[in-house]
């Protein structure tokens, strides 16, 4: 998998996706999806609970993607001027209804 790169622990999303809720793992897999499709520069770092998507390795993060028992919790961060954004997505909803917000985050940051 190019381009993913783990830092710290040398986790991976397999391992990492094991303590996701069954129920709440289809919505996580397509926001993961969708953020590394923004661009061949876009780095996927493992945490204990969380995984960061950054910009290249500059590690200007752009979204932080939290599972939670209902859904998911993503924090967005477009420039460092501006204020965290967080967004809470339930298993029910769709990543598209908040893909632009996701991508507008990935265009802007440096």
């Amino acid at each position: 998998m190019e381009g993913i790169i783990s830092f710290g622990n040398k986790r991976d999303y397999e391992d990492f996706k094991k303590q996701i809720p069954s129920s709440v793992l289809p919505l996580f897999n397509s926001i993961r999806d969708f953020c590394l499709s923004l661009g061949d520069n876009v780095v996927e770092d493992i945490r204990m609970h969380r995984v960061v998507f950054c910009k290249s390795i500059t590690f200007r993060w752009f979204a932080d993607v939290e599972p939670q028992r209902e859904g998911v919790i993503i924090k967005i961060q477009k420039s460092r001027k501006e204020p965290i954004e967080i967004i809470q997505i339930s298993k029910e909803q769709n990543i598209l209804e908040f893909g632009n917000v996701i991508k507008e985050a990935f265009e802007k940051i440096h």
